[in-house]
């Protein structure tokens, strides 16, 4: 009897294919190949985000879930709610590290939309800089001729 195998088989003696650990490794390391606002994101954003979700998740469960939205976006003052030392940070991140990380996600992305349409080429820029340059000729002539 012959037996047919559908899979190919490795070669004998090769390394074997990268596992799951060595991709995300490879995928994590090629990060700073991404355009800036992405690895931004990746990087620092995330690490902002994921602070802020911290500070509101812990004040939710000990102030209550409404005075932590109110604290955090600054409707309710953190000196109104009991207890005080874990609103305080929460209060400060809404008003300060909120905005920070908005508008730093907004300025990346004007920057990018702006770099993006200002690009041209060397070869245009030159042809145009020539022809500005060059002296204007002499006035069309006037066909009305009285």
């Amino acid at each position: 009897m012959i037996s047919v195998s559908l899979a190919p088989s490795p070669p004998p003696g090769g390394p074997p294919p990268p596992g799951r650990r060595q991709r995300l490794r490879a995928r994590w390391a090629d990060r700073h190949a991404l355009p800036r606002f992405s690895y931004w994101l990746l990087s620092w954003g995330a690490v902002l985000l994921s602070v802020c979700g911290a500070l509101y998740v812990l004040d939710g469960f000990l102030i209550g879930w409404a005075d932590a939205y109110n604290v955090l976006t600054g409707i309710t003052s953190p000196a109104d709610v009991r207890p005080q030392w874990c609103a305080w940070p929460l209060s400060l991140t809404g008003w300060a590290a909120v905005p920070a990380i908005i508008g730093a996600a907004a300025g990346y992305v004007i920057t990018e939309q702006i770099q993006a349409h200002h690009a041209r080429d060397l070869s245009d820029v030159v042809d145009e800089l020539r022809r500005l340059a060059e002296r204007p000729g002499p006035p069309p002539s006037s066909g009305g001729g009285t």
